[in-house]
């Protein structure tokens, strides 16, 4: 009996591509391709729904990770494959927390996603080991420490120094350190600059 498979994404290029991936493979049937997260989760009521490939950023505002969230409480014997071309760490670990079964880069991926499917449905997790490496200026993400990160995520979403400071319990002297530190690593001239670069890079997905 096939596979029925529901693809969630608000890109035209991939959902045709998942389309495609399903459409050719053996053991798979597309039951539905949708735009918005925020249907996934009535689709999955009808019944008959076995895995879900789903984009984490939707351009209605509304996550596919809080998607994922309510359909694994709800309906935890369905498949979920989470996809996105944000390499925001933040998103990986939110995945592997609200149970989501496998994770696949669109861009940057160590199996297709034809066998990310077969190897889902057989009951393995499939997660890469870290966010794909790229650049925020003239430094690699990689390079970056985590109080670093949530400084920037905190940054990107507009949050003063005085406020960071309080949301992570640390002196108002620490954050303008860790804020410095950043500018010096990137070569980033202001903190607008900064902002724009770790937003484009995809490392930060602004959330306010």
């Amino acid at each position: 009996m096939a596979v029925k498979v529901l693809v969630v994404d608000d890109q035209i290029l991939p959902r045709q591509l998942f389309e495609s991936i399903i459409n050719n493979a053996e053991g798979f049937e597309l039951i539905a391709s949708i735009n918005s997260a925020t249907l996934a989760d009535l689709y999955c009521a009808r019944g008959g729904v076995d895995l879900i490939i789903m984009d984490v950023v939707m351009a209605d505002g509304y996550s596919g990770l809080d998607a994922a969230f309510k359909i694994k409480k709800s309906y935890p014997t369905i498949k979920i494959i989470i996809v996105t071309s944000m390499p925001d760490a933040l998103f990986l670990a939110k995945a592997r927390e609200i149970g989501v079964d496998s994770f696949w880069y669109k861009e940057v991926q160590d199996a297709p996603m034809i066998d990310v499917m077969n190897r889902t449905m057989a009951g393995e997790n499939i997660y890469p080991d870290e966010a794909p490496e790229v650049w925020v200026g003239h430094v690699k993400n990689t390079e970056l420490t985590d109080r670093e990160m949530d400084v920037l995520r905190m940054l990107v979403n507009g949050y003063t120094d005085g406020e960071i400071a309080d949301k992570l319990g640390v002196s108002y002297h620490t954050v303008r350190f860790h804020l410095n530190s950043l500018l010096t690593k990137s070569g980033c001239s202001t903190r607008t600059d900064l902002a724009i670069q770790a937003v484009k890079s995809g490392i930060v997905v602004p959330t306010n």
